[in-house]
């Protein structure tokens, strides 16, 4: 007995198994890329390392079962060492990854290679999740189509790349208007069912703690922190404070937020301009919400307004969050302020600045009232020869004592650490507020774009019949601060891409485009929940909209989305359907598989027959006898149907036994 025969010759077969593989690990290794930035470097390398191996070693033997179920252990060990879960967004997506890869050591057949595709399009799925910024929008799209085509390949083998690519952007074209409409009209119930646990990630932006310095190495950072849409005109720049972390304890070389959750808000009488406005934070990963000072409510019930006028959210932001807020630029506190918020806000650690105390005390016994004292304090940093700059020398262990009379160089985070204790050795509350000031205008988008660049440091000092009163020492040092931007004055300050993009004009022009563009996107699509929803219903006529209105809309649409589909493929040139001679044929064909020989694409009736005679002469004399016919029939027709319907019965009648092995002859 010879070896059993495939069903196509063995080098064609070849081919087209390893077509459809490298299509299959062309679409996985796409998936793989786009976490590439987020995975661990060895499970990249490892993931890289099993498809080459495999497209390089289609002939070699595959591990054997034992061997792949050590190594799929081994996958789960090392996730669990690294992520200590398999559940969450990142630790299933390095544990997809590596089962994946593995995945590769036994790929034989069709449904491998699909299962291949798959793990591509859940890793896509998985990055979608993850982030939905602009500009990762086309590599997404790459990444589906390319496994779309992938799909093609795998469906068809003998589908050349450039033919599937086509295909696959054909029907990603029509599929289209469906995700459209399933985006805008499929009901969005309230949470989020992909709201998966999430590795730790890094922080970026203000923290809840401040060191002479801190804020220095943060604005170096030309991206975003939010963006700001005014109802109407904004601020002026000198009054674009937008309030942060308050920090009022103070160890002698850092300051933190006081725990003193139990101090009751005091109710301001607001003075100046009231502004109305809509602010869309980016991804800080923390709980800090940014308003223009003074707020005078919480704008959401997803955050809280402190006693210090902070909005404190119960969540950090890690996803792009918008509000809408109302602020007043000046307001001052009818209530005094009593025995135990001054003891806390007059705190300063003992045995550290001397030099400092003896300052203030002086500066106080002169003046005779805390307002005048404030006059006195700033009127000594504006003749002081201080020098605003982001490179200032080390200090020791009285930092204050360091700055006011030796370096005097620093950053607004020295000037208001350095202010605010003067004022406690005085014997005037105060305490340091962080937060941002400026901020860029963008005329395409009309908004404000506050940088990480934009990071600031102040004073608020309590005075008699004014409340808590702001005051920024750094203002008096460099008073262009207040209308320029950082960058505008120190231009060295910036990084070597954001000078070039500052100095040329056409790609400054270009980031606020890009910029508008991205906003547009995190405002319109990435935000696009439940109330948007019912806001475009509204607009669309269906007034007072709910969940059962959007259904319906949804289901009007995809009924609208189906008809122009029917309506493209009724007009869509189909293929002539087969005749009875060529249907009992592909019968007779069908059966003739049995024998092991099947039908090659490019074998007429005559050479089948051939091929029959010589690898299965048992059956042959018959096949030969209905193929010798079929070739009379198709090629030299006789008139009327009988004779085909006599070809028809006799392929009916054939029996051809189905064999494993072919005899030796």
């Amino acid at each position: 007995m010879e070896a059993t025969r495939t069903l196509r010759p063995a080098p064609e077969r070849e081919r087209a198994d390893r077509h459809a593989l490298a299509w299959a690990a062309a679409a996985f290794a796409a998936g793989v890329l786009l976490h590439v930035d987020r995975v661990a470097p060895w499970i990249g390398v490892v993931a890289a390392a099993l498809i080459v191996w495999r497209m390089g070693a289609v002939r070699a033997p595959m591990p054997g079962a034992i061997v792949r179920g050590v190594l799929a252990l081994g996958v789960i060990a090392a996730v669990l060492a690294r992520f200590h879960t398999l559940n969450g967004l990142a630790a299933g997506t390095a544990l997809l990854i590596l089962m994946a890869s593995l995945k590769l050591l036994e790929t034989r057949g069709r449904r491998d290679h699909l299962v291949l595709v798959g793990a591509g399009l859940f890793l896509l799925l998985a990055a979608c999740l993850d982030r939905q910024s602009l500009a990762r929008t086309p590599l997404y799209l790459g990444v589906l189509w390319l496994a779309c085509a992938a799909l093609a390949v795998i469906a068809s083998p003998a589908l050349p790349g450039r033919a599937a690519l086509v295909l696959a952007a054909r029907t990603l074209l029509l599929a289209a208007p469906l995700a459209v409409l399933l985006f805008v009209f499929f009901p969005r119930l309230a949470g989020s069912f992909w709201a998966l646990p999430r590795a730790a990630e890094a922080l970026s932006g203000l923290s809840d703690t401040m060191s002479p310095g801190s804020i220095a190495r943060l604005i170096t950072s030309y991206d975003a922190a939010f963006r700001v849409k005014f109802s109407a005109v904004p601020p002026p720049p000198e009054q674009r404070y937008w309030r942060g972390p308050v920090l009022e304890d103070f160890d002698g070389a850092t300051w933190t937020r006081s725990p003193a959750w139990w101090r009751p808000r005091p109710a301001p009488v607001l003075t100046g301009t009231e502004y109305r406005y809509r602010v869309a934070l980016e991804p800080s990963h923390h709980r800090y919400w940014f308003a223009l000072d003074v707020p005078l409510a919480s704008p959401d019930s997803r955050a809280a307004l402190t006693h210090d006028y902070e909005l404190l959210a119960a969540q950090p932001v890690s996803e792009p969050t918008s509000f809408e807020a109302q602020s007043r630029t000046g307001a001052r506190l009818a209530t005094p302020l009593a025995a135990t918020e001054r003891r806390a806000d007059t705190r300063l650690p003992p045995d550290r600045n001397p030099r400092t105390a003896q300052l203030a005390q002086r500066l106080r016994a002169d003046a005779g009232s805390d307002a005048a004292f404030v006059d006195a304090a700033l009127d000594w940093l504006r003749t002081g020869g201080f020098v605003y700059s982001l490179e200032p020398e080390r200090l020791g262990r009285d930092q204050v004592d360091d700055f006011l009379f030796g370096t005097r160089t620093g950053f607004c985070g020295h000037f208001a650490s350095a202010f605010v204790t003067l004022a406690r050795a005085a014997g005037v509350p105060a305490r340091v507020v962080t937060g941002y000031l400026g901020g860029e205008w963008n005329p395409i988008g009309g908004y404000l774009v506050v940088r990480q660049a934009d990071a600031h440091a102040w004073a608020e000092l309590w005075l008699e019949g004014r409340g808590w009163t702001r005051v920024d020492p750094t203002a008096v040092v460099e008073p262009q601060r207040l209308q320029r931007g950082l960058f505008d004055l120190l231009p060295e300050a910036a990084s070597a891409p954001a000078r070039l993009l500052r100095s040329v004009p056409w790609l400054a022009r270009l980031l606020q485009r890009w910029d508008a563009a991205n906003a547009w996107w995190n405002e319109r699509v990435v935000k696009f929940d439940y109330s948007t929803q019912l806001g475009l219903l509204d607009r669309l006529g269906f007034h007072s909209a709910g969940v059962r209105e959007l259904g319906w809309a949804f289901a009007l649409a995809l009924l609208a989305w189906l008809a122009v589909i029917a309506w493209r493929l009724g007009r869509a040139p189909h293929p002539p359907r087969p005749d009875a001679l060529a249907r009992a044929y592909a019968r007779l064909c069908r059966k003739l598989a049995r024998t092991g020989i099947e039908r090659a694409p490019h074998q007429g009736p005559l050479a089948y027959g051939a091929a029959l005679a010589a690898h299965s002469p048992g059956c042959a004399p018959e096949a030969q006898a209905l193929l010798a016919r079929y070739a009379q029939l198709r090629y030299a027709p006789a008139a009327g149907t009988r004779p085909v319907e006599e070809f028809r019965r006799a392929v009916a009648r054939l029996r051809v036994p189905r064999r494993t092995a072919l005899m030796r002859h």
